[in-house]
């Protein structure tokens, strides 16, 4: 029974760093959507944003189903990364998807080292669907600059 809850344990911490990672996602795009000059632009980053607030609700939903308390923020680390992301974004749109796509790909990076492992099959499955989404949200910004798929 013990093996049982350590493993529980270590993915509801592994589920609590994903989750961390996705409140930075929605901060980050908070900035974009602040810098960008585009109406359009800013529409499609809300959509990202939006989706990414989707996934963060249920990863969120997942951790309480399996007897966990979600974290609430990003944390102080967090948003120290957050602080110094603001600083550094372009003021050219086109520099500003080139972020969200360089952000992106951070998180797929980072979500694929932290899950590798550490997750039953159901948190494993709602985690590819994050994966799945977030290489959709390379695509589309990658089409948005006009580069090649």
């Amino acid at each position: 029974m013990k093996g049982c809850e350590v493993m529980q344990n270590e993915e509801l911490s592994t589920l609590n760093k994903l989750l961390k990672g996705l409140y930075m996602g929605v901060h980050a795009y908070d900035h974009f959507i602040e810098k960008a000059k585009g109406i359009e632009l800013k529409q499609k980053f809300q959509a990202i944003q939006h989706e990414i607030r989707e996934q963060a609700l249920r990863i969120i939903e997942r951790i309480q189903a399996i007897g966990g308390t979600p974290i609430e923020s990003e944390g102080i680390i967090g948003a120290i990364q957050s602080y110094i992301v603001k600083l550094r974004i372009p003021d050219e749109d086109e520099q500003i998807i080139q972020k969200a796509i360089e952000g992106e790909q951070l998180g797929i990076e980072m979500t694929e080292k932290t899950v590798r492992g550490d997750l039953s099959a159901e948190s494993e499955q709602i985690v590819r669907r994050v994966l799945d989404q977030d290489r959709e949200h390379v695509r589309k910004l990658q089409e948005m600059i006009g580069q090649a798929v």
